[in-house]
């Protein structure tokens, strides 16, 4: 832990909360997606859906062009919904980083 600064130590509190709220944000947009994409009539260029689109096209148009759609099935929505909870969980879960720095510095101070 000789990395930690006081000054890191000030701010990671508010960047582990940030961070995780962010995380759990953009999961909730895939998982949106994929449930959009039950919906081919539904409007998807109004409203909220408009927003969530224009978060998560960019990479999931990047990752389309690596991943082909299974049997007509786009599942991009789907691996990104994984890689994006895993992330969340190596960083702020209960084991995450973060959290095992935040929690380590409370129990010193």
């Amino acid at each position: 832990m000789s990395f930690v600064t006081p000054t890191l130590l000030q701010i990671l509190p508010t960047v582990h909360l940030i961070l995780g709220l962010l995380l759990a944000a953009w999961s909730l947009m895939f998982l949106l997606r994929i449930v959009l994409t039950w919906y081919p009539k539904a409007d998807s260029k109004s409203g909220v859906w408009a927003v969530m689109i224009w978060l998560t096209e960019p990479v999931l148009s990047l990752t389309r062009r690596v991943v082909a759609p299974i049997g007509g099935v786009d599942v991009t929505p789907v691996i990104w919904l994984g890689l994006v909870s895993l992330m969340r969980e190596l960083l702020v879960g209960q084991q995450g980083v973060l959290s095992q720095i935040l929690m380590r510095s409370q129990s010193i101070a």
